[in-house]
């Protein structure tokens, strides 16, 4: 499981011309990929995913989301995955297919919501407009 995380002042997921997620004050946007083996240990990889998520110091003046209650926007993102050490065309073997994909996303958000994160969402496997401005700017790559 692989999340890159940017601090950002607002950002917003657009579908289809409808806002399906958005936060108008700083928090982070997380693109959040399933690798293919995740499903094995699923419920350690969600758990720890959601508490680095929520407890990461990389807001301003090293707080977290959970110390400030700042908000997340968490977009299912299986291109963080693509091998291109080979040829001009990206290989997707690695990421997880989306009846897999799908289930652990929705579970990283759930137990956010159940850390008291306040959660925002786009649409998994939707054509989504993600619009964001980075504060700092600050990105960083999680995996578990």
């Amino acid at each position: 499981m692989r999340a890159v995380v940017a601090r950002v002042t607002e950002a917003s997921v657009t579908v289809g011309g409808e806002v399906t997620g958005a936060i108008d004050e700083p928090g982070l946007l997380v693109l959040l990929g399933i690798h293919v083996d995740d499903e094995a240990s699923a419920a350690a990889k969600v758990a720890t995913m959601a508490r680095k998520l929520h407890e990461a110091r990389i807001l301003r003046d090293e707080e977290s989301c959970a110390t400030t209650g700042a908000p997340l926007l968490v977009v299912s993102q299986f291109t963080l995955y693509g091998d291109t050490r080979k040829g001009r065309r990206p290989s997707w073997t690695a990421a997880a297919r989306p009846e897999v994909a799908e289930p652990l996303v929705t579970a990283v958000v759930d137990a956010l919501r159940e850390r008291g994160a306040r959660v925002e969402t786009g649409r998994f496997g939707a054509m989504m407009s993600v619009r964001s401005v980075n504060d700092g700017p600050f990105t960083l790559l999680i995996e578990v």
